[in-house]
């Protein structure tokens, strides 16, 4: 070992970290202390811990993991015995076929990776770590093993002095929210989620109980749940993760925080509200290592695709998506956004929140604190040389005023409406005060859509532990596209009703949303009843 330590502090003064008599007095002190050379450079104060991280991982071509930030599944935790772990101070954090990704303090020491290696029968991958990060995970993730249950029952609820029912002093909660096995529920919680591929997670208080449930493809289903005695310590965690006051109870906080789990970038929404029996905490969860699809791969059947793909390709007017909150509008224009980015247009989008980030585009968060609303933005953005603009959302009159003005000077626009149906969408302008001839010479095009279950390939609908036994896994979309011809213009420049452009866009052969569905379900991708549930109001 001592010529791999030796390799270490040569490196770093020819780096110029280190001068060659702080290499000679932390050697000397390293035989006297027998510590390993990193810790004594660090304890001497010849270099910080991740100014040493940082070199290794740049010196060495390793991954440099932030613990802090990387929720590791248990599963994969059990791989390396806590004997093990601690003896050479590594994490196991990533498995992926016969290879296993191991955080470490130090990526030279052979003996640990010869000896975890022949305890796994896994290739080992180093990754490198801080001290404290590896000590922390060991805790964490040592402290207790298996399941929510068999944490719940290890924590010591007189050590930790909680009480059901009681508030708990500010200043107690900040040591019990940094507990390792507090730590561990939470981040169990949050796996738990990520390994169910649900979109939110939702902390319910209840007036004897805490409920746990996760949206999955659009539907909540109830987990295990922690006791309701550690309600305000796991709200208190996940606000410190968010970045919020825990101090404050009696008022509605949003934050958010990144993690890294099973090797994928989660970008975590949080939202705390008050609530008569404790805070109502939601935890919405975006994939963002994985998040734009292809037009193609979003449901949408070849004749809809090949009229939809003409619409974005104009080069100006207003496009809009239209359904309900979770039915996958912004998912659309996000995958119509990428397939027209190119590098002779320059696009501009105004969102709320922005979700994903998308290369090669401009993308601007409103802030309503400092009067960046959607209408203030869209205004900015028409003097930023734009060829197309994405509105997040069409809320009132001055932005869809403007927005018209952008399309109709030469802009492709596009944005969303709650409406039910395509046609609804020019009602809803129309309500908004937009006069009508500005509306039919403006809008060019309306999608209105749902997002419907589809089939578990597994159990072909009967239902198994890999869909949670509901017998669907994933979502496709269900599309109704009405492009604007000179018929339905006319009808929208005369003020005719919803129903009668519905009637128009039918006769010139635009599928409406159910029709779509049972298209579907005929090529076996979903089934009738859940058609029926999203459609139901249409």
């Amino acid at each position: 070992m001592k010529k791999e330590r030796k390799s270490l502090g040569e490196s770093l003064v020819e780096a110029g970290i280190l001068t060659a008599e702080q290499l000679k007095q932390a050697e000397a002190d390293e035989g006297y202390s027998g510590q390993r050379l990193r810790d004594t450079l660090v304890r001497l104060g010849f270099i910080a811990e991740e100014d040493l991280v940082t070199f290794l991982s740049d010196k060495l071509g390793l991954p440099r993991i932030d613990l802090a930030n990387y929720i590791i599944d248990p599963k994969i935790v059990e791989l390396v015995s806590e004997e093990l772990a601690r003896k050479y101070q590594v994490i196991p954090v990533l498995k992926i076929g016969n290879r296993l990704t191991c955080a470490m303090l130090d990526p030279w020491d052979i003996f640990a990776m010869d000896e975890i290696r022949a305890k796994t029968d896994m290739i080992i991958e180093p990754a490198i770590a801080t001290a404290a990060e590896i000590r922390r995970a060991l805790d964490e993730y040592y402290g207790a093993k298996g399941s929510m249950e068999d944490l719940i029952k290890s924590i010591d609820q007189e050590r930790l002095d909680i009480k059901d029912g009681r508030e708990i002093d500010t200043n107690k909660l900040k040591g019990i929210v940094e507990e390792p096995v507090v730590i561990k529920l939470v981040n169990l919680i949050i796996m738990k989620a990520i390994q169910e591929r649900a979109s939110d997670i939702h902390i319910e208080p209840e007036e004897g109980a805490l409920k746990t449930r996760l949206r999955v493809d659009g539907m909540l289903h109830e987990i295990s749940s922690p006791p309701k005695y550690l309600q305000s310590a796991i709200a208190s965690r996940i606000k410190i993760m968010a970045n919020l006051d825990i101090a404050e109870r009696r008022k509605p906080q949003d934050g958010r925080f990144s993690i890294k789990a099973e090797g994928r970038n989660i970008d975590v929404r949080v939202s705390c509200v008050p609530t008569v029996h404790g805070e109502n905490v939601v935890l919405r969860l975006l994939d963002i290592s994985n998040a734009v699809l292809n037009l193609k791969d979003t449901g949408f059947s070849p004749g809809v695709l090949e009229r939809y793909q003409r619409l974005i390709s104009r080069p100006h007017g207003i496009i809009l998506v239209t359904g309900p909150t979770g039915s996958g509008k912004t998912t659309t224009l996000y995958a119509s956004l990428k397939k027209i980015n190119t590098v002779e247009k320059n696009i501009v989008t105004i969102e709320d929140p922005v979700e994903y980030r998308l290369e090669g585009i401009r993308q601007i968060q409103i802030n309503p604190k400092v009067d960046l609303t959607f209408a203030t933005g869209l205004r900015s953005i028409l003097r930023q040389d734009p060829d197309v603009i994405m509105v997040g959302e069409m809320r009132d009159f001055e932005t869809a005023e403007i927005a018209v003005q952008a399309a109709l000077t030469g802009h492709l626009v596009f944005s969303t409406l709650h409406t039910n149906d395509a046609p609804g969408a020019i009602a809803r302008m129309l309500d908004m005060g937009i006069e009508p001839f500005l509306v039919s010479s403006a809008v060019i095009g309306v999608l209105a859509q749902r997002l419907v279950r589809t089939i578990c390939p597994n159990c072909q609908a009967k239902g198994c532990p890999k869909c949670m036994n509901t017998g669907y896994k994933g979502r496709i979309g269900i599309f109704e596209l009405m492009p604007i011809d000179d018929n339905i213009r006319d009808l929208i420049a005369s003020k005719a009703s919803a129903d009668e452009i519905r009637k128009k866009a039918l006769e010139a052969g635009m599928t409406g949303l159910k029709e779509d569905g049972m298209l579907k379900v005929k090529a076996g991708l979903t089934t009738q009843e859940e058609v029926l549930r999203v459609t139901k109001e249409d």
